[in-house]
């Protein structure tokens, strides 16, 4: 699934931006969350851990 026109990921650079089926798939297995889960503020840091998100949220 592409969702390049709604993703809200500032690291574009990656291959799986904008891809969100793969993007939650690696995370998942990083025990993370994906930048789409995150504030703008929290997802410019890239720390990407399900911490992260508790502490920003």
């Amino acid at each position: 699934m592409s969702c390049v026109d709604k993703c809200t990921c500032t690291y574009t650079s990656c291959g799986r931006w904008g891809k969100c089926c793969e993007c939650v798939a690696y995370h998942k297995d990083k025990k993370q969350l994906p930048a789409c889960y995150f504030s703008k503020e929290a997802e410019k840091t890239y720390d990407r851990s399900i911490e992260n998100y508790i502490r920003t949220t």
